[in-house]
């Protein structure tokens, strides 16, 4: 279990926009602060995430953020720089690394870092931690049952058993990596996607997306409402119980209003909403299927 992988995990999704509200909040977040900002851009667009933040988990299914970011902060200005300079090097966006013109970078990126945490994660934690538990128990069932082979299926889309004792991962070109006696670590975080290697004189962990555990928790009627119609849709529907105008609902979610319009009218030829014009605006409201649909969830 690794706290810091999930928040760097959360940070590379919230950066893509992912996520609705807490995309839009992080947005506004990092045009407060521009180190996150540029940490938040680096780790987005990158192949190759700076060793600072990729770092084996050191307490097994206890390790707690706190013990990560500790070792995070022992790390040395020079050293973070140098990390961030080759992951930059991956990136295919051109990277400003000026944010790293600055003094103390372990402590600010751990602040960050927790920052992140704080305001995405912790609040979620107690879900997360339970799906990537069932996660862990599925893929150790799997060992027990059938083998690595089976164990592996799946982990990432690149994944499988390679001959006795070999383990792929990836395509790409590089150097194999010889596990040691200290053996390497699966950890598994709620995303869809997403596979990256952390490496330390501690040993090697590979983390992966637990799909199945993000997939399957919450079992609730509002993540299934965001399956059927889109997270985007099911945000502007729930929206509607207040009637709004097209130009009200971009601006409240920070969207564009061609993106809102479409929203718009999917949900309207569904039945959902309808609009009536008032004057020069046209304003939107649920129709009685749609506040039942939302009654419902």
């Amino acid at each position: 279990m690794s706290p810091l992988a999930e928040t760097v995990g959360t940070a590379i999704r919230l950066r893509h926009g992912l996520g609705g509200r807490p995309a839009r909040s992080f947005d506004r977040q990092l045009a407060r602060d521009p180190f996150l900002r540029g940490l938040a851009d680096l780790l987005s667009h990158t192949k190759w995430l700076p060793d600072a933040v990729a770092l084996p988990p050191g307490g097994g299914m206890g390790t707690s953020l706190a013990s990560e970011l500790e070792l995070v902060r022992a790390m040395t200005d020079a050293e973070i720089r140098a990390g961030c300079e080759v992951s930059a090097q991956h990136s295919w966006i051109d990277q400003d690394l000026r944010w790293l013109d600055t003094t103390g970078l372990g402590d600010k990126l751990a602040s960050a870092l927790q920052g992140v945490w704080s305001r995405h994660v912790a609040p979620d934690w107690p879900r997360r931690r339970t799906a990537l538990e069932r996660e862990v128990m599925y893929r150790a069932g799997l060992l027990a049952a059938f083998g690595w082979p089976a164990a592996l299926e799946g982990m990432s889309r690149r994944s499988r058993w390679v001959g006795a004792d070999g383990i792929q991962f990836t395509h790409r070109p590089g150097a194999d990596r010889q596990i040691g006696d200290e053996g390497l670590q699966f950890v598994p975080v709620t995303l869809a996607s997403g596979t990256w290697l952390c490496e330390s004189t501690a040993g090697c962990a590979l983390v992966y997306p637990a799909g199945r555990a993000a997939v399957e928790a919450p079992a609730d009627g509002r993540v299934a409402l965001e399956r059927l119609i889109g997270r985007g849709r099911a945000e502007l529907l729930d929206r509607l119980s207040r009637p709004g105008t097209a130009s009200e609902l971009a601006a409240e979610f920070g969207l564009s209003l061609g993106t809102v319009g479409r929203h718009l009218r999917i949900l309207r030829d569904a039945g959902l909403i309808v609009g009536l014009r008032d004057g020069h605006k046209v304003v939107y409201r649920l129709t009685v299927r749609g506040a039942d649909l939302i009654a419902y969830n």
